[in-house]
């Protein structure tokens, strides 16, 4: 165990020879000390022919995911990364109404359904598509346009979990907590589309 313990120390490496290219990458005493600061616990076992395990043990109750943290009227929303596809400032002319889907935008001969994030959760405000940005999302081979007012940056979050009150509401997945201490909503993309189509 001490002999692993060595692996992680600061500065160690495996190479014969440093070199300016060779034997200086990030290592192990970084990821143990990521790991150790979110509570978690990086363990090795090792086995003579056989090879090596690393075994993280991170609380069951965090996870961590990269996320847009996007503005819609004064609210700010998290949206999951591996959601997006893209993000668009749809001319006017781009926006039209159809017949059982509400709005739609024309994105290069491919209609779009457009989901106001102010109708979904029944707040006042927000911009129209034109004057905001489009994020067109995926979630289970469906595609949709979330329409925000404003792309605030990009960030990894804590995932907290909602509670017993609030965990089964559409279109939210959790909440965390913002570098300026205020709370936001993350939002679950399929649930999201899945409230759009039912109207």
């Amino acid at each position: 165990s001490e002999l692993f313990a060595f692996i992680m120390s600061p500065g160690f490496s495996t190479a014969a020879v440093t070199t300016d290219i060779s034997g200086r990458g990030v290592g192990l005493d970084v990821v143990k000390r990521n790991i150790e600061r979110l509570g978690g616990r990086l363990d090795i076992r090792s086995e003579k022919g056989e090879g090596s395990t690393f075994v993280i043990r991170l609380p069951m109750t965090m996870a961590i995911m990269d996320g847009m943290v996007i503005r819609a009227g004064d609210q700010r929303y998290i949206l999951p990364t591996l959601s997006i596809s893209e993000s668009v400032h749809p001319r006017r002319e781009a926006i039209s109404t159809v017949s059982g889907r509400g709005e739609v935008l024309n994105l290069r001969n491919s209609l779009v359904q457009l989901v106001r994030l102010s109708q979904a959760f029944g707040f006042t405000g927000g911009v129209d598509p034109w004057d905001g940005v489009v994020m067109v999302v995926t979630a289970d081979d469906r595609r949709a346009g979330l329409v925000v007012d404003e792309l605030l940056g990009q960030q990894q979050v804590v995932i907290k979990n909602m509670g017993e009150r609030l965990r089964n509401i559409k279109g939210v997945s959790g909440g965390c907590i913002l570098g300026d201490g205020r709370v936001a909503l993350i939002l679950d993309v399929a649930g999201l589309i899945e409230l759009f189509e039912k109207r």
